[in-house]
């Protein structure tokens, strides 16, 4: 039995991030990482190794953040956890006896028991595992026609990725419009516009009833319409599930959708001091609603890691998670989109008394530079206090970076009326004109609205 200050099960992004924070903060505690991968990849990246990165060895997350703060890595897997013993046990017969425990398992790609043919030869997910997805590029090399399921933002990256190689893909959502739980209509419809303009072939408002195959192997989708689709390949993007079974197994409690319960410190409920639950496992709750929310993201799960890190021995708090705000962004092309906290649409939904207004302008001034991108921003923001609620941009390169801005502004609850007194910085090639500044202009007509 070997005994140590903080176990962190799992590599990945959280498992990566509250390992650095904790042993940053706690430099005299001994801090081991344990995970079944020699290599990790980067989740993000995963879609553009279909693509753009041509092979998984360019999408590695490295070690070295780890190792040179002091972090020990272990090559295993953890197979059971002994709660009151404070211990865990490992498949190669190693027993760790831990002060802290932090997990950091993650989540795995949801197959849906209900679809006939998922189980046919090159029906794929894409999880976070290497070996899999090498040995998926491989057997798709042999394929023309794929047939991408879910259009989300990986079903849509892996879909325009595989364009790009000269595949011919089809692309199914069920919903009305693509990217709908991140976007409002308008943004989802453009997303399509741009999809459809690099030739990929696009079907909404149709669900999948069966994959049909021969000999085993796929050979056609067939959808809830009765259109049946040719495809070599099909790839199910429809959503991912945390990886809890061994928090189930040793006595954690989950919540109603399976993850981890946890309290804003990270610290698994109902009341234990010493393990904590961090990234796509442990329970979430939406920043604006309040109620328990699904959303797995690397930006989301380095907050909670850096959170857990940081209260893992003492809370503070001016250091808790006070919910996530869902911020994503995503490109297709040379066009981007972004969105931070909630839809108009949701909204709307959950009975917020809201007021949203939009204005078009460009990333650059004057905007007849070489590189200027049209730039629109949406804020949703409450009828009565004006504060903002959520924010959807589409733009050009600069897309991410504004995003995040309008993330920050609804974590701190600033009001839209706080925006036209915002100070900014312009310059010519980077941003928008100080006095036609997108964020600012839609916030200008916002508070119009909120004059009448």
């Amino acid at each position: 039995m070997r005994k140590v200050d903080v176990v962190v099960i799992g590599g990945g992004a959280s498992g990566l991030q509250s390992a650095i924070t904790t042993k940053s903060t706690y430099p005299e505690k001994e801090v081991v990482l344990i995970r079944k991968e020699e290599q990790v990849l980067i989740p993000c990246g995963i879609p553009y190794i279909f693509g753009s990165l041509t092979d998984s060895s360019k999408d590695i997350l490295p070690d070295k953040p780890l190792t040179s703060v002091g972090v020990e890595i272990i090559i295993d897997e953890v197979t059971d956890i002994l709660v009151e013993d404070h211990q865990c046990l490992t498949a190669s017969k190693e027993t760790f006896q831990y002060d802290k425990l932090i997990l950091a398992l993650g989540s795995k790609p949801t197959l849906p028991r209900w679809l006939k043919g998922a189980d046919l030869e090159n029906v794929f997910t894409i999880p976070k595992n290497k070996i899999y997805l090498d040995d998926m590029l491989k057997k798709l090399t042999s394929a023309k026609k794929i047939t991408v399921i879910g259009a989300g933002f990986i079903g849509v990256e892996v879909s325009d990725e595989l364009n790009k190689k000269d595949y011919e893909v089809t692309l199914v959502e069920i919903e009305k419009t693509i990217l709908s739980k991140a976007f409002d209509e308008e943004f989802g419809k453009l997303a399509e516009e741009r999809l459809r303009e690099r030739g990929l072939n696009l079907i909404t408002g149709k669900g999948v009833s069966e994959i049909k195959g021969k000999d085993g192997k796929v050979t056609e989708v067939v959808l809830s319409s009765g259109e049946k689709i040719e495809a070599d390949a099909v790839i199910l993007s429809m959503g991912y599930a945390p990886n809890t079974e061994i928090a189930e197994k040793a006595g954690i409690e989950l919540n109603q959708f399976g993850f981890i319960r946890t309290c804003e410190y990270m610290r698994v409920l109902p009341c234990s001091t010493d393990i904590i639950a961090v990234g796509d496992c442990a329970e979430k709750r939406d920043f604006v609603t309040r109620k328990l929310d699904r959303t797995m993201l690397a930006s989301t799960a380095c907050a909670e890691a850096r959170t857990g890190g940081m209260n893992l021995f003492t809370l503070s708090p001016c250091k808790p998670f006070t919910g996530t705000i869902a911020i994503y962004a995503t490109a297709i092309g040379e066009h981007a989109f972004g969105t931070a906290g909630i839809t108009e649409a949701r909204a709307i939904q959950e009975n917020f008394a809201i007021i949203s207004g939009s204005f078009t302008g460009v990333d650059t001034h004057p905007g007849n530079l070489a590189h200027t991108h049209q730039q629109t921003v949406k804020l949703i923001v409450a009828a009565d206090c004006g504060m903002i609620l959520g924010g959807e941009v589409y733009g050009g390169a600069s897309t991410g970076e504004l995003t995040n801005a309008i993330g920050f502004l609804i974590q701190n609850r600033v009001t839209v009326k706080a925006l036209l007194t915002m100070q900014i910085g312009t310059q010519p090639l980077l941003t928008g004109s100080p006095a036609g500044y997108p964020l600012i202009k839609a916030a200008e007509v916002i508070v119009k609205k909120m004059r009448k």
